[in-house]
């Protein structure tokens, strides 16, 4: 699960905020440290009624590249988040909307649904689907919101720095196979920094076709006393090969704007902006 994108993609890491552990002679159990870092990371500030302006650079194997526009915007409703995003261009893509329903009970699956103007078809993702590419990205429909943290088990591996700055190594893998076919992940490597609580790297094992992601935070900035990952890249490999890779740029971050609660409907989905 990936925090840093709360409100756009808030994904993007919050799949990956919760961990395996493992204890020597003792089976798999619970790391009350990694535990307790973890839910640090869940529990950060994230920012409410926060709207943004999104480039998105696809890029293949052969180095080609597309870039699609994107209009962001995000809100709390009680402990629950909500967020949509417009793209806005190339033409092809020009108002495909995104709406999620990130619930905070973790016995409440989140709800998204894909508008495609094409079809004039809003479609609702499936548990099953989740595990499939957003528009093309690195990115999954399961990394755009939270996993309850209950659903994983954690390991705290070591410390080490990124950037010149301490991080915890956490070590991730799903409780129950729903949740492994849910993500399409089997497990991951969390690098938290000590000082903030962001998830700035990440290692995760795709379950099929012997893949790995990598995520870097590259661009880390405090807007209004809040940390954003103003660009975030994953890169899909299989051993050492670039399949594909994504670029995340974040731009003209506000908090505390006056959203209007009907902008998060499927009403305003299908409307665009």
């Amino acid at each position: 699960s990936m925090k840093q994108f709360s409100g756009t993609l808030s994904i993007v890491c919050m799949v990956m905020t919760a961990v395996l552990i493992i204890l020597p002679g003792q089976g798999r159990a619970d790391d009350p440290q990694a535990r307790q870092i973890m839910q640090k990371v869940q529990d950060r500030n994230d920012g409410d009624n926060r709207s943004s302006e999104m480039t998105m650079v696809l890029i293949n194997k052969r180095g080609e590249t597309r870039t699609r526009k994107i209009a962001n915007f995000s809100r709390d409703k009680g402990k629950d988040s909500l967020s949509l995003m417009i793209f806005k261009n190339p033409p092809e893509v020009r108002n495909t909307g995104f709406l999620t329903y990130d619930y905070d009970a973790g016995d409440k699956e989140d709800d998204q649904w894909l508008y495609l103007p094409a079809l004039k078809k809003t479609k609702r993702i499936a548990s099953s689907d989740k595990s499939g590419s957003f528009m093309g990205s690195d990115f999954s429909y399961a990394d755009m919101s939270d996993s309850s943290l209950d659903k994983y088990d954690y390991k705290l591996l070591k410390e080490m720095k990124v950037r010149g700055h301490k991080v915890w190594v956490i070590e991730s893998k799903p409780r129950v196979a729903s949740e492994r076919k849910r993500t399409g992940y089997d497990k991951s490597l969390l690098l938290v920094r000590q000082d903030n609580y962001v998830v700035v790297r990440s290692v995760i094992w795709v379950s099929e076709g012997g893949k790995r992601k990598y995520l870097d935070v590259t661009k880390l900035k405090k807007i209004d006393g809040i940390w954003v990952a103003t660009e975030t890249q994953m890169t899909t490999k299989r051993g050492k090969q670039t399949l594909h890779k994504t670029i995340l740029q974040l731009r003209d971050v506000k908090f505390n704007q006056n959203l209007d609660p009907n902008l998060f409907t499927v009403r305003q989905l299908e409307k665009g902006l």
